[in-house]
């Protein structure tokens, strides 16, 4: 398949070339800032599907909107038209407008005229036409500073950098960039088209947040590195903005170092805490040495011994029974601690002993549920 993408160069476009790249069947022509809207005949030479997603959106000379939007629509549709009328072939076109065409400003009244013009072509020559007024794209990518406040955050706040907040309570609707890109290549897949009432396509999820809470949710983002407190980053919204978030990193903050304690016996080192599921960390331990010595009421814990030997020895606090294993890191085995049996683990190899552990709760300082009790 051949497939032109127009404003390839811009955020989305960047985007959707990275996904299609990964489609060997998929040749990619590319119009950017510097083509001409004349090369548009040549470049659709055996194109098989259009993202038009070229615009204008903050020039200098307001005049560049109807040139950017309007004008270059308006050639488009006449080089893919002239397609249809010379083979018979009707290329199917996806065209990025937005939400923004509902309004009587220059920019919107310049996405409106494009497009019109796109429908226009649609019911002279058959042609597929699809049409995504979008709110809000955020994602990696994205230029800030610009017209992205989502952008912006993520760029200052990851470098220390203020940011301006207006108004904290104005609404903002977002929509991520790969689930744009996704709905983008299910249509050209030939999925069929999900309108909404005004019969443009839809993409889904879209998200709904205030300017102060998409602000305060990516400075906790960059807090987390001292807290070690990550946010729930698997789904939804916030699976994207922390995403973002990260892509804007500059090289110099891809690490960090967190807190090692260490002791004769070897260090501890706390990795990640979660507000509900708990915490992570690992901790190693001399040959001969003896962790633990404790039971819990609530707290579990899982052991993985990633290198060396190690025994675990558990004893119920009630009956006294007893009960030993032994595993080492040639083995991907976890040893789960059980509430009401003291436990340790004492490394009985020749070299050093790491240890993954997950705790299901974050340690409390104030409410340990840990109790020394020696086996």
């Amino acid at each position: 398949m051949r497939v032109l993408i127009t404003g390839a160069n811009g955020f989305v476009g960047k985007n959707l070339q990275l996904h299609l790249a990964e489609r060997k069947s998929v040749e990619v022509v590319c119009f950017t800032r510097d083509s001409k809207e004349s090369e548009l005949p040549a470049l659709l030479q055996g194109v098989d599907f259009v993202f038009h997603l070229a615009g204008v959106n903050r020039p200098q000379d307001p005049g560049e909107f109807t040139t950017g939007n309007a004008d270059l629509t308006r050639g488009l549709c006449q080089a893919v038209g002239a397609v249809a009328e010379a083979t018979g072939k009707r290329v199917p076109v996806v065209y990025t407008s937005s939400s923004q065409a509902a309004h009587d400003n220059p920019y919107g009244q310049s996405k409106r005229a494009a497009e019109e013009a796109l429908r226009e072509m649609a019911r002279r020559h058959q042609i597929p036409v699809h049409i995504f007024r979008l709110p809000n794209v955020f994602g990696k990518w994205c230029k800030p500073n610009y017209n992205s406040a989502v952008a912006t955050f993520c760029h200052n706040i990851a470098r220390d950098l203020p940011i301006q907040i207006n108004d904290p309570a104005a609404p903002v609707t977002l929509v991520y960039v790969d689930d744009v890109v996704g709905r983008f290549i299910q249509l050209m897949d030939g999925a069929d088209a999900a309108l909404d009432a005004q019969g443009f396509a839809t993409v889904t999820p879209q998200y709904t947040a205030t300017v102060g809470e998409l602000a305060h949710q990516i400075q906790v983002f960059k807090d987390s590195r001292g807290t070690l407190m990550t946010e729930r980053v698997g789904t939804g919204l916030v699976r994207a903005l922390y995403a973002t978030y990260v892509s804007y990193l500059p090289v110099e903050s891809f690490t960090y170092t967190v807190p090692q304690h260490g002791d004769p016996r070897g260090v501890f080192v706390e990795m990640l805490k979660t507000p509900d599921c708990g915490q992570f960390s690992f901790f190693t331990a001399h040959a001969g040495i003896t962790r633990g010595g404790h039971y819990h009421h609530s707290k579990t814990e899982k052991f993985l011994v990633i290198k060396g030997q190690a025994r675990f020895k558990f004893r119920h606090m009630q009956t006294g029974e007893t009960h030993e294993l032994v595993t080492s890191g040639e083995k991907a085995e976890i040893v789960e601690t059980v509430p009401g049996w003291t436990h340790d683990i004492t490394n009985i190899g020749a070299d050093e002993m790491i240890v993954m552990l997950w705790a299901n709760e974050v340690f409390d300082r104030a409410r340990p549920d840990t109790f020394a009790c020696a086996l």
